[in-house]
């Protein structure tokens, strides 16, 4: 199983995917840097998501709620803290040798 989901990868996948999305205007800069903390911390308090880009409090209120909107953070409540998410839309981008590609 460890082969096919390749942990050690998953971060610098994560990381090009958020990149990605911040180019073409989709998640607000500094979402990459929010992902890398959940993902290493396995929880991220909402305070701390200002300290961890290093933004006002506003900011990083608007890059964690870009990112729960998409699916890849999620919480139990507006207070809890956020945990990683891995919506199926990014499956195969997160976890390629998870979910090969189908052929046709």
């Amino acid at each position: 199983m460890e082969s096919l989901v390749q942990p050690d990868r998953l971060r610098t996948r994560i990381r090009l995917w958020a990149e990605e999305e911040i180019r073409f205007g989709n998640m607000p800069p500094k979402s990459e840097a929010v992902c890398e903390a959940v993902l290493y911390r396995g929880e991220l308090g909402r305070g701390e998501a200002g300290a961890v880009v290093n933004t006002g409090a506003r900011q990083a209120r608007r890059i964690v709620s870009a990112l729960l909107d998409c699916g890849v953070l999620a919480s139990q409540s507006s207070r809890s803290p956020l945990r990683l998410e891995f919506p199926a839309k990014l499956a195969s981008r997160w976890m390629p040798g998870l979910f090969p590609e189908k052929s046709s």
